[in-house]
C-alpha cells in the first residue's frame, strides 16, 4: 500500500501567517485589554469608527474582515459601555450608522499611543527585514485579496 503524502503543518506558510496574525492579535490586546477589558472585535469596531467616524456595521464588518455576528456583539458591548452610538441612515431605513461617543473617542484616543508603541515593537522585531517584510505583505494582500463577508 502506498503511503498518502502529508503537509508539514508547522512550515506549511498559510498556516504560519494566521498563527503569525493570532499570535499578534492576542499579544495587542495584552495592551489594550487589561485596562479597557476590550475583546479584539470590540478593539476592531473602535477602532475602525475611530479612524472612519461613522459605519454601519455592514460596513465595519467589510473593513475588518470580521463575521457580522462578531460585528454585531461587538457593537451591542461597546453601545452598552456608552462608548457609542447609532442613528438611523438617511439613505436606507434598514440601516443604522454607529459613531463613537466622546467616551469611546477618549478610550480610542487613549488606546491610539499604546497601539504605535506596539506597532514599533513588532517592527523592531522585523529589524533590518521590516521594509522588505511590508513589501511582501502587500504583494501578498494585493495576491490575495480577503473576501469581504
Amino acid at each position: 500500500m502506498q503511503r498518502m503524502n502529508k503537509l508539514s503543518l508547522e512550515a506549511f506558510l498559510p498556516y504560519r501567517l494566521a498563527r503569525a496574525g493570532v499570535a499578534v492579535s492576542e499579544a495587542f490586546r495584552k495592551i489594550y485589554g487589561s485596562d479597557y477589558d476590550l475583546t479584539i472585535p470590540e478593539w476592531r469596531v473602535l477602532a475602525t469608527l475611530g479612524e472612519m467616524e461613522e459605519m454601519s456595521a455592514k460596513e465595519i464588518g467589510a473593513h475588518s474582515l470580521m463575521h457580522k455576528t462578531k460585528v454585531s456583539r461587538a457593537v451591542r458591548s461597546l453601545e452598552e459601555r456608552r462608548w457609542l452610538k447609532r442613528r438611523e441612515s438617511e439613505t436606507d431605513r434598514r440601516e443604522e450608522i454607529l459613531q463613537l461617543t466622546p467616551l469611546g473617542r477618549r478610550t480610542y484616543d487613549d488606546i491610539v499611543p499604546r497601539a504605535r508603541a506596539f506597532e514599533a515593537k513588532v517592527a523592531d522585531a522585523l529589524g533590518a527585514d521590516e521594509e522588505a517584510f511590508l513589501r511582501a505583505l502587500g504583494r501578498l494582500e494585493k495576491t490575495l485579496p480577503p473576501r469581504r463577508r
